[in-house]
């Protein structure tokens, strides 16, 4: 099984995905490590991507899904997927692959990401990730409100694993 922790920056995709993943003794990956230096540099001087600039890091994301997928490896990946069309493309299989989003209000993740150093996504971006966010209708849903070991809890629970 492959899950995929979507939301925008500063929802706990990697802070759950680490965890989830050390319980469940499988790969973590978090999805930032697939994006081309240009997005990089993009988003680090405040500019929002574009679809264009997200294709390329999705096909990234999508070989290595199919790669895991047909190894019968298991793998947790933290992936903003904001929009529909992301998702569709990167859930190749959805009895092997599985949603998990990371649900949380705008004021929560800005006082966040105002906190958070060392990111190269500067905090200015948040309103174009939920500009871009097309929230998911099926998969799992949590909402951040939660301590990170209750939403682990929450995901292995309605996943069963």
């Amino acid at each position: 099984m492959i899950i995929i922790l979507m939301g925008v920056s500063g929802s706990g995709k990697t802070t759950i995905g680490e965890r989830l993943a050390q319980v469940l003794g499988w790969p973590f990956y978090d999805g930032d490590q697939f994006h081309p230096p240009a997005n990089i540099v993009k988003m680090q001087q405040g500019m929002p991507l574009t679809d264009a600039d997200r294709w390329p890091w999705l096909h990234a994301l999508r070989a290595c899904i199919e790669t895991w997928v047909q190894q019968g490896m298991s793998a947790v990946l933290a992936c903003s997927a904001l929009k529909q069309a992301y998702r569709e493309y990167l859930i190749i299989d959805e009895d092997e692959v599985k949603l998990v989003y990371l649900r949380g209000d705008y004021d929560l993740i800005n006082e966040r990401l105002a906190q958070r150093q060392g990111h190269f996504m500067p905090p200015g971006l948040l309103a174009s990730q939920f500009a871009a966010l097309e929230e998911p209708e099926r998969g799992v849903v949590v909402d951040i409100v939660h301590p990170p070991e209750r939403m682990v809890a929450l995901i292995r629970e309605q996943l069963r694993v």
